[in-house]
């Protein structure tokens, strides 16, 4: 995914008329974010829950109990959801709360919600996409071991098979994992997510078995659900650059574009890890046990669309020295590398770029580029934006308004190099803006904004934002114009 192309393309409002007839125009959530009802209805602990209730993991103390309480207020959201115009919701299943042990029978009380959530969509006309892992596992399989554990896999397939029997007539698109990277590098490696653990190997170790999950999930998917159905996986792939035109630092982007991306692509798209990759960790994990025989070709069943997750680029270089640094790898701050294997790699903020509240640099070429680099590298695979958008420091105003114009402006030039994309020739299918409100925003707990809808938490009312204005009137255009039909 390593790219280096200046596009100079007039950054002009994307107009409904440029992007392809059926284009998906959506937002999304995740079940830990928005859920709330973190005991309710036979509910258990999810790695989660254990983390942000352990001092000091999440900022504030903050945790995910209540949330925005979309579990009891999901017909409101999903009439919010009408207004906007949205003609599809992608949101999480909450693995503890259908399956609360990671194996066994359903709770039915779970399964109702999501039956519940999807006939509301389908009634407002409203395609729902279920995401079923967003990184929600459930405590008791952590305490077997969790993700660097291959028996994970397994029980993440009788998993899938529980919520393609409770909801396969009425959902038609699946995504089996959303950032399998965040799971394992942030979880095993950093530590700035659940689990919090610091070890380099558990997390190759667990990149691997979410490969195999998704594999597995993708069979039993292919052979409960209609054919009709589509299989999809989202990453969250780093467009890498190096700093400079050097052979040290182009190394350095070689190295971050293995762990960050080809990990996964490799094994899932191409049917076997990157070569390079296996000689830059094989210190730490021996790849000739830890793959066994047959598991290329079960990770690397097709899927049907592949969703592109896109913030922000990654922008590297190899120190002169050879050490890491005090870098920003926009992943949070820990004492530990989310990079095994390179840890030697230093990260940087691009200059002149304006920054968002997470401190990302504000860079629309880069989801232009990525996209570009993906649909080369794949041809054939459909593709949708299944996250993209900015938090900001809203504030609601006097008279009860909040104006965004930074993220205004800001799906404006991302969305600008969707359709720049699509005219270029890549196949991008969809667009889901993160995220449809505010919500837990996993180690920055409440403090950070990246809601299309403002949520008052003590309230729970939710305001649109201008930037759901915004939103709602490009994809009224895209209606008016014949691209959408009436409804």
């Amino acid at each position: 995914m390593t790219a280096v192309r200046p596009d100079t393309a007039p950054k002009a409002a994307p107009e409904a008329a440029e992007f392809p007839t059926g284009f998906v125009w959506g937002a999304a959530t995740a079940a830990y974010q928005v859920e709330g009802a973190a005991a309710e209805d036979g509910r258990t602990p999810s790695i989660w829950d254990t983390f942000s209730h352990t001092p000091g993991k999440v900022l504030g103390g903050d945790t995910g109990d209540i949330a925005a309480d979309h579990y009891h207020r999901y017909r409101d959201d999903v009439a919010l959801m009408k207004r906007l115009g949205l003609t599809a919701y992608r949101f999480s299943v909450s693995w503890p709360r259908v399956q609360p042990t990671g194996r066994g029978p359903a709770v039915e009380r779970g399964l109702d919600f999501y039956r519940r959530l999807v006939d509301e969509l389908l009634e407002a006309g409203i395609a729902p996409v279920a995401t079923l892992y967003h990184w929600d596992l459930p405590q008791e399989l952590e305490d077997a071991g969790g993700w660097p554990e291959r028996v994970t896999a397994e029980r993440f397939a009788d998993y899938a098979d529980i919520m393609a029997g409770a909801l396969g007539d009425r959902v038609t698109t699946w995504t089996t994992l959303n950032e399998p990277w965040c799971s394992a590098f942030l979880g095993y490696g950093s530590g700035v997510h659940a689990p919090g653990r610091t070890e380099p190997a558990a997390a190759l170790r667990a990149a691997h078995h979410l490969n195999l999950a998704h594999g597995r999930a993708t069979e039993v998917l292919r052979d409960r659900l209609p054919a009709t159905a589509q299989i999809s996986v989202t990453l969250n792939l780093h467009h890498v650059r190096p700093l400079t035109g050097s052979a040290a630092d182009a190394d350095a982007a070689r190295r971050i574009d293995a762990v960050g991306n080809r990990i996964f692509t490799g094994p899932m798209l191409h049917g076997a890890y990157p070569e390079d990759l296996i000689a830059d960790t094989v210190r730490l994990v021996d790849w000739s046990e830890l793959v066994h025989d047959g598991d290329p070709a079960v990770i690397s069943r097709p899927v049907d669309v592949l969703g592109v997750n896109y913030y922000t680029p990654t922008l590297v270089s190899t120190p002169a020295d050879g050490a890491g640094d005090s870098r920003d790898d926009g992943h949070g701050n820990s004492d530990h590398s989310p990079w095994p294997g390179s840890e030697h790699v230093a990260f940087h903020l691009a200059e002149g770029r304006e920054r968002t509240a997470m401190n990302w640099a504000i860079d629309p070429d880069g989801l232009y580029e990525l996209l570009m680099d993906v649909a080369r590298d794949n041809p054939g695979l459909p593709l949708m934006v299944t996250e993209n958008g900015a938090a900001f420091d809203d504030h609601v105003s006097p008279d009860g308004r909040v104006e965004d114009p930074e993220r205004v402006e800001y799906l404006r030039g991302h969305l600008d190099a969707v359709r720049r994309a699509v005219a270029a020739g890549a196949d991008v299918r969809g667009y889901f803006l993160w995220s449809l409100m505010d919500n837990f925003e996993w180690g920055y707990g409440y403090s950070k904004r990246f809601g299309a809808v403002y949520v008052d938490y003590a309230t729970q009312r939710r305001i649109p934002k201008a930037s759901a204005h915004w939103y709602a009137d490009l994809i009224r255009r895209q209606r008016r114009m014949g691209a959408l039909p009436e409804g």
